[in-house]
């Protein structure tokens, strides 16, 4: 299957086109390498991934480059996704040596209780063209330090990546048959039948919530343990007490990281009515300001959107919002080809009823609108089915720990643009997602309890 360069919309190379036979052999040499996957020592594990996180520094420039070419994301935020990657190998290298048990005397006396956690098996881990790296490694991470074997089915308009990070973790020292990677046009009819099949025994998916619920009904029949990040529709909360210049700056941040392509991405801009339009001008004025073009080319800020019908969805969710009564005061019109650009657009007045503030955008588009109340920013702030992450702005400290408090998300970001941390456990409420990655509890999703009695 091709492998396309969004830029140019040219194919850059073909990846083998996996079916469902591909698929169970992949299942196959996972359950085949599980047993003894599981028996190696925590501190083999531990040292494997730390050869990887190295190996991944080591080659930041050439993995950035075959992200950027694939996914289009510019190459100073493709380094960084590859130093976001090598963290979570890191993290969960350390993680690996400190899983933990338990011993303790029943309370009737005569025996004792023993606590063990082990590999809950072999796992399919489902993965995002986002973030094409990061978000394998934050899932093969905990999956090897807790013992478990995979089967990774990466995006199909991202093979590369994941690619070459099984291609590290080989060279690190991951046995054949740890971790399998399967490239397919049709990941439905490559999963479905391996979730089915009984041997796989956790799925972890990140993307879209209907594609999440999809798979949700069919992990049921077999009882199959799932984690799910999902999509979002995060608000961003701006008080008028609120430094403005710090304000935008986050803004900036939580819009434009990955071109807006990310679950995180502020969707839903509030601004209280008193510094509103200062907060628009300054943000139109950065946002106009963002260089475009090729991730390849020096000082490209916003690259082209993944594909045609990512740039189709944004300009229909842009050309909604205007037709109530939103203003673009930059942007705002997608670009003719070559490429799949859509320029840095800040939409003010945009009306409650717009599509634009139900759906995620998973585009460089801000749409504005103001609020007068506290209790109003929150009711509107929670007014979705998304639950993942809110961002809020303020200089009352009291005010931020109440409104945090309040807000419907896993995850909130007080006066920070960036929520995303692997020390941090990530993910969301509602239909945002089950389970958290990341953090002290993010190897927890690939461990089962066990309790053993012991007579006396």
């Amino acid at each position: 299957m091709p492998v396309t360069d969004p830029a140019t919309a040219e194919p850059l190379c073909e990846v083998a086109d996996a079916g469902p036979e591909e698929g169970a052999a992949a299942l196959t040499a996972a359950a085949v390498a599980q047993r003894d996957w599981a028996r190696t020592s925590a501190r083999q594990r531990s040292d494997i991934l730390m050869r990887a996180h190295r190996l991944l520094l080591a080659e930041v420039e050439r993995l950035s480059l075959v992200m950027t070419l694939e996914m289009g994301k510019p190459l100073a935020e493709a380094r960084g996704e590859v130093a976001y990657a090598a963290e979570f190998l890191r993290w969960f290298a350390e993680e690996a040596v400190r899983l933990d048990g338990g011993y303790l005397p029943a309370p009737t006396g005569g025996s004792r209780f023993l606590v063990a956690r082990q590999p809950v098996g072999p796992s399919l881990l489902i993965t995002p063209w986002n973030f094409p790296m990061a978000m394998g490694a934050r899932k093969i991470g905990p999956a090897l330090a807790a013992g478990c074997t995979c089967v990774v089915k990466p995006a199909e308009q991202t093979p590369l990546s994941m690619l070459a990070l099984a291609d590290v973790l080989r060279r690190a020292g991951v046995p054949a048959g740890v971790v399998n990677v399967v490239t397919a046009s049709d990941p439905g009819a490559v999963v479905a039948p391996m979730i089915a099949d009984g041997r796989a025994r956790k799925l972890s998916f990140t993307g879209s919530t209907a594609v999440g619920k999809l798979l949700l009904e069919q992990c049921a029949r077999t009882v199959l343990r799932t984690s799910m990040e999902l999509g979002g529709n995060a608000p961003f909360l701006v008080f008028d007490d609120a430094d403005l210049e710090a304000a935008v700056a986050g803004a900036m941040l939580a819009k434009m990281r990955n071109i807006g392509q990310a679950c995180t991405a502020a969707n839903r801009f509030m601004v209280q009515r008193g510094i509103a339009a200062e907060f628009a001008a300054r943000l139109t004025e950065r946002m106009a300001a963002l260089p475009m073009g090729r991730g390849t080319e020096p000082g490209v800020v916003v690259g082209p959107l993944i594909d045609a019908a990512a740039v189709a969805k944004v300009t229909a969710l842009v050309a909604d919002a205007r037709a109530r009564g939103a203003v673009a005061l930059t942007g705002g019109e997608p670009l003719a080809g070559p490429g799949n650009f859509y320029p840095a657009t800040v939409l003010t007045g945009v009306p409650a009823d717009a599509r634009i503030c139900h759906t995620e955008i998973f585009g460089p588009v801000a749409a504005l609108s103001i609020f007068d109340t506290e209790d109003e920013a929150i009711n509107r702030a929670n007014d979705t089915p998304y639950g993942l992450v809110s961002y809020l702005y303020t200089e009352n400290l009291r005010r931020g720990l109440r409104v945090s408090e309040a807000l419907d998300s896993g995850m909130v970001g007080l006066n920070e643009g960036v929520v995303s941390d692997p020390a941090a456990p990530f993910g969301g409420v509602k239909e945002s997602g089950l389970g958290r990655e990341g953090g002290l509890v993010g190897i927890d999703e690939f461990l089962e309890t066990k309790y053993i009695r012991v007579a006396l």
